[in-house]
């Protein structure tokens, strides 16, 4: 089964597999609570809620069942998060997220182009037998799905099954992120030239070795230009720098693919879309992205291993 990490839209009536929504009007994303928009009686989850992301990072983060705030689903027969599975959730997502990036970014960019808004729910989504594992909408809000699932070391039931579960989640956030930071500050069209003549609508009939041949890390890459660069950052920051060299490396067939392209441009394609990556980081953001990935390895390991 495919995973669709990333956004649907509704166009013409019919969800599309595309980039991620965006939406002009940043008023229509949902207002703090309390502030205008849902009101219950808080509790200690919206205390910890409000301490840990709202004062400091002026992030949201609702639980609270409302699926019109994921009204591209609303066919789909989707549960609530469980309350006790927020806290667990969040302080991972902060833990290989937002202390990363502020470690070697610092609190102000972090602050000045992170999301706002959050909404967490509790089921996968499923869309033509793949997993909508989240989504982002107008670089304000970001939907996470399948939190019920979501398991680490020390809850209850873990094993090392669930470990796809969570790196699928984490590789969403830093999926979105990174396609915030493109929007902030566009990325350089060479990360794509070499590419363009490959990527495709059809991605979802792409097999992962097959975008692979092709020079693109996932089939979804494959897709267009923004998707390929998320798909690098997410996956170059979740799973490491030792991993992509193995993945590239791994790259040796004779011939050409379908779309013309040798093993060795393949190899080529990745290696310059990752000597993009690094110098985009530093020079539009000041950031080591080397420092970045050991630091996000870092926590995922101590979250899993």
């Amino acid at each position: 089964m495919k995973i669709i990490k990333i956004a649907f839209f509704l166009f013409s009536l019919t969800i599309l597999a595309s980039s991620c929504k965006k939406e002009a009007a940043v008023g229509s994303v949902e207002n703090i609570q309390g502030l205008g928009g849902d009101t219950w009686a808080s509790g200690p989850l919206d205390k910890w809620i409000l301490d840990t992301l709202t004062v400091p990072y002026n992030i949201s983060v609702k639980y609270k069942w409302d699926q019109f705030e994921i009204n591209n689903f609303l066919d789909k027969t989707l549960v609530p998060p469980k309350e006790e599975q927020i806290i667990p959730v969040m302080r991972a997502i902060r833990k290989v997220w937002i202390n990363t990036y502020i470690a070697e970014g610092g609190e102000q960019f972090f602050k000045t182009v992170s999301p706002k808004f959050m909404v967490l729910v509790g089921s996968p989504i499923y869309v033509r037998g793949a997993i909508v594992e989240g989504f982002a909408e107008g670089g304000r809000k970001v939907v996470l799905s399948n939190i019920n699932n979501f398991r680490i070391k020390g809850m209850p039931g873990y094993s090392s099954a669930d470990n796809d579960v969570v790196l699928r989640m984490f590789h969403v956030i830093h999926h979105e992120f990174a396609h915030i930071l493109d929007q902030t500050i566009k990325v350089p069209i060479d990360f794509s030239a070499s590419s363009a003549s490959s990527y495709t609508s059809d991605w979802l009939n792409v097999f992962d070795q097959d975008a692979l041949n092709d020079g693109f890390i996932t089939p979804y890459a494959q897709s267009q230009k923004g998707e390929d660069w998320a798909e690098m950052v997410s996956l170059l920051l979740v799973n490491g720098k030792p991993w992509f060299d193995n993945l590239v490396n791994s790259i040796n067939y004779t011939g050409t693919t379908p779309n013309g392209t040798t093993a060795e441009k393949a190899r080529a394609r990745l290696r310059q879309k990752e000597a993009v990556v690094i110098n985009y980081f530093k020079q539009a953001w000041n950031i080591n992205f080397y420092s970045l990935q050991l630091r996000t390895r870092a926590e995922i390991n101590a979250l899993l291993f």
